[in-house]
């Protein structure tokens, strides 16, 4: 853990590198229900749950956490929805301090549990995870037909199974899935 970087609520003054941070490490090519733009990371700013941190080595942002209290129809439930850490800075106990603040605030505010997701694939996420106390509840494989209309593409990849919590709200992310 370095101390010089500190872990502080996310303000909007943040927003712009919370964006680009997001573009760089995230894949949104795994999931294909995923989306990672603006309006995600705004509408966890304009709620009052204060589950989302950033980390900062001086000014930059090196990571962040977006949390809230809305998992579902259930208001006793967090989710811990996007986590990432920028890929100079893996590997500095950054992701798991964001994780413990997330969680915190998320407990204070009445989470009786609290949710995340993570593709299949990421096992430096789903370790982090693990060793923070989440444990695996429901696996889903996504299933997909093609439209029997449109030429298909031999050379298009199929899509693997992947792990995803048991009902989607709508599109959202696996956690700290670096790009291939």
């Amino acid at each position: 853990m370095d101390p010089a970087i500190a872990v502080v609520p996310m303000g909007l003054g943040h927003l712009r590198q919370v964006l680009d941070l997001g573009h760089q490490v995230f894949d949104t090519t795994t999931k294909p229900y995923t989306s990672w733009s603006l309006t995600a990371v705004a509408e966890h700013l304009d709620s009052a749950d204060n589950a989302c941190w950033v980390a900062l080595d001086s000014d930059r942002v090196v990571g962040f956490v977006l949390g809230s209290m809305e998992f579902e129809h259930r208001d006793d439930w967090g989710y811990l929805e996007w986590i990432a850490v920028a890929p100079d800075m893996q590997g500095h106990g950054i992701a798991r301090r964001l994780v413990n603040v997330c969680s915190e605030a998320l407990f204070a505010r009445g989470a009786r549990h609290i949710v995340t997701d993570v593709e299949d694939r990421n096992s430096a996420s789903a370790a982090l995870m693990t060793s923070s106390g989440f444990v695996p509840a429901a696996t889903v494989t996504l299933l997909v037909r093609a439209n029997p209309d449109e030429p298909t593409d031999a050379a298009e990849p199929t899509l693997p199974p992947i792990t995803k919590r048991d009902l989607v709200r709508r599109g959202r992310l696996s956690v700290d899935h670096p790009r291939r």
